[in-house]
């Protein structure tokens, strides 16, 4: 019994040793200088790309090991070189098998930035893969639309403040995706930090499924410091002087988008490049030079304008708008009848879709004077909380957003989607649920005209697909997608206001009105 004690004694104490020597920073030696050399030059060759070239003084020192004519000693004075850069130190081994040890560079990072660091990588396998690298603390911080009405939380709000990252390998030219398959070489590691602060992520490597050690070694926990960004505060004025709201692009050098829009949640939105601002509100940004194109939506021009951010407490820059369009001296209002607060491109988790506060914005930001705001199947319990049969209490004079009803998810769908205006009750009678409304657009129609809507087809030309370029022809449409199918039953009751036009192709979408316009029916089209 004793033996037995002392040899697993030793077999764990020389696991401990082996991987503790795997894992240190030492020199590897059995490597060629020459193809080694080569994968160091790229890699230097991409720092500078990424924005983060070295020190003038180790640029020096490298410089001097990569002109080492003693093949010995410069593939340990380019380690000893690179090795201070190294986030992390990832062992290969024979078996394929992955460990990783911390390594010793400053774990630093910046608000809403990006930090690049180098990985050493001792490849004893020899294998030619792809280096992967993961976090939990990069995992998506949202979850894209289902079409559910009442969608189970994938992404919880409490899970939002440890998802504080981005974290990705840089493989683009001059570097390779794969691993050369030398003994030792490095790779760059880009991570995102969304906070300020101390925030611990932990980082996992991998060169493919099963990779992974089985000891759970193949990954480490990081402290990092993020620095706080600079908040810069935006100065956004009419073209007629006045404090307003305007839409930005803010891109670096390489042309990231920032905000980064995978770590966005409302009243950013993650699905289009640009954020909105009042006039007196900020963007954080790290030091560095930005191109800025801003807007006002389609009656203004986008304006160009290149900004540097210093390092220090805060700085404000002016954004001047210019129209070249006035359309509401003349009473043509600009408006949009049919925007969505869920489902699309929004999120349901870690809430489900984004509240009036956010969609108003983007109505300023983007001049709408009617924004109509329709609640539909995806996330529909939650989101007709906002329906109050009026105008909402965020409106301006100037500005008007409603909630009201698009009629998809709904069992009369293969009828064609119904946007439903200017509704008192957004509830069809009788009904608690979906599943409960009436399978058919017609009954749908009318109730919503008896209640003083408004109402019609959304995207009225998908399904109704039509050969040829004339208008009207006689080519019969398949109905059976989500437009006008029912519209040529609905019109001749005199229940149907308009079609919806322009968002889909005009053949098909006008082809089935302009057949009634010539039976005498003067439904409205809408664009």
């Amino acid at each position: 019994m004793m033996l037995r004690r002392l040899m697993i004694t030793f077999a764990c104490l020389t696991s401990f040793c082996v991987f503790a020597a795997e894992a240190s920073a030492e020199s590897v030696t059995n490597v060629e200088a020459q193809p080694f050399k080569a994968q160091v030059r790229r890699v230097v060759e991409s720092l500078q790309f990424v924005g983060q070239p070295l020190t003038v003084e180790l640029q020096a020192k490298l410089n001097a090991a990569l002109d080492e004519s003693d093949d010995a000693k410069a593939v340990t004075a380019i380690q000893e070189s690179l090795d201070p850069l190294c986030v992390a130190l990832v062992n290969i081994n024979a078996e394929s098998r992955v460990k990783v040890a911390p390594g010793d560079v400053p774990k630093k990072l910046v608000e809403q930035g990006w930090t690049v660091f180098l990985v050493k990588v001792h490849n004893e396998a020899g294998i030619t893969s792809r280096l992967r690298v993961s976090s939990p603390n990069a995992a998506p911080l949202y979850a894209q639309s289902s079409g559910s009405p009442a969608p189970n939380l994938k992404v919880l709000p409490k899970d939002v403040p440890d998802r504080w990252m981005d974290v990705s390998t840089f493989d683009k030219r001059p570097l390779v995706e794969n691993l050369s398959g030398l003994a030792v070489e490095y790779r760059i590691v880009e991570v995102f930090s969304r906070d300020s602060g101390k925030r611990e992520a932990t980082l996992a490597f991998d060169v493919g499924q099963g990779t992974q050690d089985l000891g759970f070694r193949n990954s480490i926990p990081v402290l990092f410091d993020c620095e706080q960004a600079v908040p810069v505060t935006l100065r956004v004025v009419d073209h007629d002087g006045k404090p307003t709201t305007g839409q930005f692009v803010f891109r670096d050098e390489r042309g990231r988008v920032y905000p980064a829009r995978t770590r966005r949640l409302e009243p950013d939105f993650f699905f289009h490049d640009q954020i909105y601002r009042h006039d007196g509100e900020t963007i954080s940004l790290p030091a560095g030079e930005y191109s800025v194109s801003y807007s006002r939506g389609p009656e203004y021009l986008i304006e160009q304008k290149q900004i540097t951010v210093e390092p220090g407490e805060s700085q404000t820059e002016t954004f001047p708008l210019k129209r070249w369009i006035h359309m509401a001296k003349q009473n043509w209002f600009s408006g949009d009848h049919h925007i969505h607060a869920a489902g699309c491109a929004h999120y349901e988790a870690p809430t489900q879709g984004v509240e009036p506060h956010a969609m108003m914005r983007h109505i300023l930001g983007e001049d709408l004077n009617v924004g109509c705001v329709l609640s539909w199947g995806p996330c529909w319990y939650h989101q007709k909380q906002f329906f109050d049969g009026t105008v909402h209490r965020l409106s301006t004079p100037d500005y008007l957003m409603r909630y009201d009803v698009e009629v998809s998810g709904f069992p009369s769908s293969h009828c064609g989607h119904l946007c439903l205006l200017r509704l008192k009750e957004d509830d069809y009678p009788g009904t608690t649920k979906i599943e409960e409304w009436p399978s058919w657009d017609f009954p749908v129609l009318k109730w919503g005209k008896e209640q003083g809507g408004v109402v019609g087809f959304s995207h009225s030309g998908w399904g109704m697909e039509v050969p040829g370029d004339t208008l009207p022809n006689y080519n019969m449409p398949r109905f059976d997608g989500i437009g006008a199918n029912e519209y040529v039953v609905d019109v001749v009751h005199g229940v149907c206001d308009f079609i919806s036009s322009v968002d889909t192709p005009i053949i098909w979408e006008l082809a089935v009105w302009y057949h009634t316009l010539n039976c005498g029916y003067t439904c409205r089209i809408s664009g």
